[in-house]
């Protein structure tokens, strides 16, 4: 069987996506989004953006918590996730953002 971090042939984006529809599916069913903005594989950096119901949900830091340490543990080429909850990246990840490649 497959897993998401076996699957070299797919791309890194394809395979992080699959593996946010397949770990984190509450954040559709509360009616939130998920969407990868940003991956930098020469430094393993992520960069996520939770919206919809996300945007203002109490909850919402919980589930980047979730999404950094799950991708972090599960995929060798992710390094650092870096979420913003639609209102900008979070003060903790990343204060300039200059060159982030999106």
């Amino acid at each position: 069987m497959e897993t998401d971090t076996e699957s070299e042939s797919e791309s890194l984006e394809r395979r992080l996506e699959r593996f946010m529809r397949r770990n984190f599916p509450q954040i559709e069913m509360h009616g939130g989004s998920a969407g990868i903005d940003a991956i930098d594989e020469g430094t393993g950096e992520v960069w996520l953006t939770l919206a919809g119901a996300c945007s203002g949900c109490g909850i919402s830091p919980m589930t980047i918590q979730a999404l950094e340490a799950r991708m972090v543990t599960e995929f060798d080429e992710i390094s650092a996730v870096h979420a913003s909850t639609g209102y900008g990246f979070e003060e903790r990840d990343r204060s300039d953002l200059s060159d982030v490649p999106f």
